[in-house]
């Protein structure tokens, strides 16, 4: 599979001096196209803040991001809304993702809008329309309001925004975590459909092992700020090398 996506020796600081929070050291890794990597760790160890710093939502303080080759660390102005065409983020809490005083439809022909994409809005509308069928939605339910739908449904709507510039590259941040498990199955089942329909890539963020061992392709342990161990996720959850992940399997509750 070509590499779609390579970071190396990617480095986040936040703040300054004897008060800086050095939350990702040197971290190198890599995603193939439509794969789904995994990236686990405790709360606090940096996982956030290395996707968020992969879609330029925080500036990487040193390291190269390779996206198709081109190293877009440093993009900045239209150079850096191009490469937000092609990497888009999923967040963990969908309700505060959404503007509760706008139709979830609209937020969509927005992004739309902003990027230039469509020649109308009746045009924009009809893919939005488009939009929520391909995620499991009714099309007439783009013009409700946040507090109209579940938490699973408010999800796939945010999983539609996401979709709506044609990204090769999600970054799911904790994508299920604040969904019930019934709901959370859905939600794993519609990425993984998209996986294949798209031939999308994913950097899925999460805590829960068992959601990563079901989803993932490979997975990539992160503690301190650093990867302390990779490879495909069966060889990492059967048979971990670093003591970090043996104590978080060892922390997985058992029935």
């Amino acid at each position: 599979m070509n590499q779609l996506l390579k970071v190396e020796k990617l480095n986040v600081v936040y703040g300054h001096g004897k008060d800086s929070v050095h939350a990702v050291k040197d971290v190198s890794m890599h995603i193939a196209t439509g794969e789904i990597f995994g990236l686990v760790g405790e709360s606090g160890c940096g996982k956030s803040s290395l996707g968020k710093a992969i879609i330029r939502l925080v500036d990487p303080s040193a390291g190269k991001i390779l996206f198709k080759e081109v190293d877009v660390a440093n993009l900045k102005g239209g150079a850096l809304k191009t490469y937000r065409q092609e990497v888009q983020m999923v967040f963990q809490d969908p309700y505060g993702s959404l503007n509760p005083r706008m139709k979830v439809g609209n937020a969509i022909v927005d992004v739309l809008t902003v990027h230039r994409i469509g020649n109308s809005i009746a045009e924009r509308r009809d893919r939005v329309a488009g939009l929520f069928e391909s995620v499991g939605l009714e099309a007439d339910w783009a013009w409700r309001y946040p507090h109209e739908f579940s938490g699973g449904q408010r999800q796939r709507i945010c999983i539609a925004r996401a979709l709506a510039l044609d990204p090769d590259l999600l970054v799911a941040d904790e994508p299920v975590s604040a969904l019930d498990v019934s709901v959370q199955a859905e939600i794993l089942e519609l990425l993984e459909e998209l996986r294949t329909t798209r031939q999308l890539a994913f950097l899925f963020v999460s805590h829960d092992l068992a959601v990563v061992r079901n989803v993932c392709d490979r997975v990539a342990v992160m503690f301190n700020g650093e990867i302390v161990e990779t490879g495909p996720v069966a060889d990492v959850i059967d048979n971990p090398q670093h003591e970090y992940t043996r104590q978080l399997l060892d922390a997985v509750p058992s029935f």
